[in-house]
């Protein structure tokens, strides 16, 4: 089980091959750096390198629908050998160098891996959801989204803080991010990345089964909040947005 850090000297002066994309490139927990898989860069350069803790994503191409396997983790979702080190109650930022779409709602989830996350099937393990963000204010087709304001087009990295619910028991286990893009007309667009935590602390609380899900099945392809036209007059008049997945997990 391996942890390697990188010290993180500045944001500003990581590579420039991120900006080619629009996925989630690195991680940080306070100032240290964990690069992230870059679909640009040879994958046997990448794969089971000891500093690799996040799980492979080939393409900037989205997953396009609820049933897809892949909707997990992305694809092909292969396993990194090392793990992030982080207590409970701490924040870790994921880091995008290029973000396009402006609506849409972001949410992260935990699984928890037993033993071992490298051996864990991704479509078994069950999600709970720690954080989401939305429509902050105005109608569904022309307010502000967390996206939107989550994006940067002055050349800074988009970063995405979250924090690990303080009272979780600790242990190892993924992380996944997902945004889900619905400014085109009913074909929702989804953009998973997974990582490998370990998780230390004091905590001993764990969700109930109402918290928790699988992906897929996490979502109905025919939820109103997937399968949704912003574009209508409806909701020009929609003020008001349903996160799919269900409830956070604050630890409470």
């Amino acid at each position: 089980m391996m942890m390697v850090p990188v010290l993180l000297a500045s944001l500003a002066a990581l590579p420039e091959l991120g900006f080619a994309h629009g996925g989630l490139s690195n991680y940080t927990v306070g100032d240290t750096w964990y690069r992230g898989y870059d679909p640009d860069t040879p994958a046997e350069a990448q794969l089971g390198q000891p500093w690799m803790i996040q799980r492979q994503w080939r393409t900037i191409d989205p997953i396009f629908s609820v049933d897809d396997p892949f909707i997990a983790c992305n694809d092909p979702g292969t396993a990194p050998p090392s793990y992030i080190p982080i207590e409970a109650g701490g924040n870790i930022t994921a880091v995008y160098y290029w973000w396009l779409h402006p609506v849409g709602p972001m949410t992260a989830w935990l699984a928890a891996c037993g033993d071992d996350c490298t051996t864990v099937d991704v479509n078994q393990v069950e999600w709970f959801k720690i954080w989401e963000g939305g429509l902050l204010e105005g109608n569904l087709a022309e307010g502000l989204w967390y996206q939107k304001e989550f994006q940067r087009w002055d050349g800074s990295p988009a970063l995405w803080p979250v924090t690990i619910p303080s009272a979780l028991r600790p242990g190892l286990y993924m992380i996944r991010h997902e945004i889900l893009s619905i400014h085109i007309e009913k074909k929702p667009q989804f953009y998973p990345e997974c990582a490998h935590l370990n998780i230390t602390g004091s905590g001993k609380a764990y969700p109930m089964k109402e918290y928790l899900l699988k992906f897929p099945g996490a979502y109905d392809k025919h939820d109103p909040s997937i399968e949704i036209d912003i574009y209508t007059e409806e909701a020009m008049e929609t003020f008001n947005y349903t996160i799919p997945g269900g409830p956070v997990w604050t630890g409470a």
